[in-house]
Formats: structure tokens, sequence, C-alpha cells
């Protein structure tokens, strides 16, 4: 006779259920939403540096509420070292740092769409460097799904950097400003991710905590970059909020809360229901760009689009399996 569930049991995956769902939906319009409106709501003068640490600010202080509702604000704070907190946030946060202040300057010279599609090829870089860092293999599928990506970031990179009818007249800017950044900031975004995977592996530390150290060790490494760099010399002439208007808060505390939404799918869902959040975010983005933007995708994207779709698809649905040995 099949034992029964006890209904406390049943309330209580439902609820969870549920939870995934709303955090999937959410992450799917940040996703989606977040290349449209940085661009419509951040002004060119905005000094880049400013929006990057007013974001990571805002995921401080997100991430202490979410801390403090769950009632361990107290133990984190009394199990905290600043030794353990370098040492498990320390290089990551400040590779992110440097990755945001890339993302921020490739969101406004390309256009949306394909934006997020050379975005996805940080999931290769991931791959990379958790195999690299951890041992951490991946199925021969995988590999495949892997290489479908980066043809479509090359086809988007040669089509749009050449291509006369993108969002910049100047190629050079689009390839420079554009594809460059963000290329290399998914070679940081893959470090960084197998980084914090080491170090809450290792250092068992939670992704709340890593968030509020990585925010805050990001930021001052942000901040002492501005004594020799461009921003920070504008910032002096100019001030923090030069260019910032009321409108220039929405893209700033709408990717902070990514940030959250992120570690709470991953929690909740695992990577699987991730990539099905990060495939309909390309869809919404395609969708919204084409009803705000009045163009549709340039023929590169239309080619390119399926390549990130197929790719991610096929990565997710088939992990590594531990072949068992014959006794």
């Amino acid at each position: 006779m099949a034992a029964t569930k006890p209904k406390g049991s049943t309330r209580s995956s439902q609820a969870t259920s549920s939870r995934v769902w709303l955090y999937s939906l959410l992450l799917t319009i940040q996703y989606g939403v977040q290349p449209l409106i940085s661009k419509r709501c951040i002004r060119r003068e905005v000094i880049v540096t400013s929006s990057v640490v007013a974001c990571e600010a805002v995921k401080v202080i997100c991430a202490l509420i979410l801390i403090a509702r769950e009632g361990g604000l107290k133990r984190s704070l009394k199990e905290w070292t600043l030794v353990g907190s370098l040492t498990a946030s320390g290089l990551p946060a400040a590779i992110y740092a440097l990755q945001n202040s890339l993302l921020q300057i490739s969101y406004k010279n390309l256009d949306s769409l394909t934006f997020s599609m050379l975005n996805q090829t940080k999931l290769f870089f991931t791959a990379l460097f958790t195999y690299i860092i951890l041992g951490q293999k991946q199925s021969i599928q995988q590999i495949g799904a892997l290489f479908l990506l980066i043809m479509a970031a090359v086809l988007l990179s040669i089509g749009e950097g050449s291509s006369k009818s993108s969002t910049s007249s100047d190629p050079d800017q689009i390839l420079f400003n554009g594809i460059i950044p963000i290329l290399v900031a998914s070679v940081l975004s893959g470090l960084a991710s197998a980084l914090c995977q080491w170090a809450s592996q290792v250092k068992k530390h939670t992704s709340y905590m890593m968030t509020v150290e990585m925010s805050v060790v990001g930021s001052l490494c942000l901040l002492a970059s501005t004594f020799q760099s461009p921003d920070g010399e504008a910032i002096r002439q100019h001030g923090f909020f030069y260019g910032w208007t009321p409108l220039t808060l929405i893209p700033v505390i709408v990717n902070a809360v990514g940030g959250i939404l992120v570690g709470l799918v991953t929690s909740y869902a695992g990577g699987v229901r991730k990539g099905f959040v990060i495939v309909s975010a390309l869809l919404v983005t395609a969708l919204l760009q084409f009803m705000f933007d009045g163009k549709p995708p340039s023929p590169y994207c239309l080619v390119a689009f399926p390549l990130v779709v197929t790719s991610i698809s096929i990565y997710q649905k088939y992990p590594y399996r531990i072949k068992k040995k014959e006794s």
C-alpha cells in the first residue's frame, strides 16, 4: 500500500511551486526589459560609475531586508569575519564591478536584442571556468550547444559591426564600444560565477551575504578607481549624480532587484528553470523592441536568434551524467 503524503508537505510543495513561478516570471520580465529601459532612462551624460555604485547600494539594501525577514541578520553578523569575506567575495566583487561598467557602456551602443543575445555567451565562459576551477565536466550535447552559442555571437559581431542600419552610424563605435565590451563582460561573468560557486561550496557562504559582501567590495573598488579614471574626473567636475533624472532610478532599481531574483530562482528551482527564463527573456526583448522601437530584428538577429535559443535549450536539457562503473 502506497504511503500518503502529509497535507502539510503537499501545501509546502504547492507554496514553493507558486514562489518559483512568481520569481521566474519576474526575472523573465526583468531580463527582457532591462536593455530597453536602460537605453531610454539613462542619459548618455550619466557617469557610468555613479549608476553602477547606486545599483550595488540598492542590492545591499534588498539583500539585508531579505536576510532580516528570514530572521538570520543577527546570526549572519555574528558569524561574519573580514578575512572570510575578502577570501570568498573579494575577487568576484572586483570582477563583477568591472563587468557592470562594461555592460553600462555596451547598453548605449547596441540594439536591445543584439545585446541580450551576445550577453548569453557568458554561459560558455561560465562552463569553461567552472571546469578549470571546480573540475565540473560538460556532456557532449552541452559542448555542442556552447559551440552553437559562439557561432551566434560571431555572426552577430560580424553582422552588427559592418551593418549601417544599427543604432549608431559608426561601425567602429558599435565594435569597440558595443560588441567588445559585452564580450569581455561575458568572460568576466564566467570567471566570477565560477569563483562564486567555489565560495558557496567551499566557504559555505549564503547567496544573500555574498550579495552584500560583493556589492560593498565592488563599490569600494569602483570608488577607488575614480582617483585616476575619466569617470572620477567627471564626478569631481560635475558631481556624482550628473545627468541623472528621476527616470534614471528605474533601471538602477530594476537591475538590482534582478540580481536578487537570480539568486532566488537558482535557490528554489536550479539552473534548468533559469535557462528557460533566459530564453523567454530573449523573446520578451524582441517583442518589446518591435513594439516600442518600431523596427523588426535585423537579418543577422533573425539568423542568430534560433541558434541562441537552441543552444541554451540543449545545454539545460542534457546535463553531464556520471557513468556507473560495471561491478
